[in-house]
Formats: C-alpha cells, structure tokens, sequence
C-alpha cells in the first residue's frame, strides 16, 4: 500500500542521500544563524538606539539632519521639531530626520514650554 514512500531517494535507509540531507540542512541552519548575528540583531538594537535619542529630543540640542543641515531645536512636538539654521532662519521636520545629537543642552539650564 505504501510501497511508493520506499521508492523515494531522500527516505531511503543506510544511503548517502541522508546524510547529505542531514548536512544540508546543518549548513542552512548554521547559515541562518550567522545572518541573525551579523545583519538582523545588530539593526533591530540600532533602530531601539534611535528610537531612543529622537525621544529624548530637547529644546536647546544640536543636532544634524539625515540631509545634513546642522542648527539648534527651538521646539519640539509630537511628529516634528522646529530647528534654527541661521539667525532668522527655522526650518520644521520630522523627528525621524534628525540623525543624530551633536550636542546636549545642559538639563539644569531647560526651560519649560
């Protein structure tokens, strides 16, 4: 009845066909686990890192945009953060283009808003 299942090579006992699968599939989980180490945990904890730092986005910091301008926040709301570039100049953007924090304002010198 089930002589079909006999006939199929990567079933077939005591043969090298099972050993190469069993190797196979060694390597592709050895494989997987290395991208895992190497690409997807490293990103995950630096999307937490800026996750983090545009939380903690303050009036006073200076900070530099994923476009490269450079200035000083002037404030900070939900989505967006309003940056000083030159002395009349304010441009608003979105919190996700700040790349990073140049410099921190002292937290004893900050004013409520």
């Amino acid at each position: 009845m089930f002589n079909f299942i006999h006939n199929l090579p990567l079933l077939q006992a005591g043969g090298a066909p099972g050993g190469q699968m069993v190797t196979m599939l060694l390597t592709f989980g050895l494989i997987i686990l290395i991208f895992y180490f190497l690409v997807i945990r490293p990103q995950g904890k630096k999307q937490k890192e800026t996750k983090a730092m545009l939380a903690t986005l303050r009036k006073g910091d200076k900070v530099a945009t994923a476009g490269g301008i450079r200035g000083q926040i002037t404030a900070v709301k939900e989505q967006t953060v309003t940056i000083k570039v030159d002395t009349n100049t304010k441009i608003e953007f979105n919190k996700s283009a700040v790349s990073n924090i140049l410099e921190r304002k002292e937290s004893s010198v900050e004013s409520s808003e």
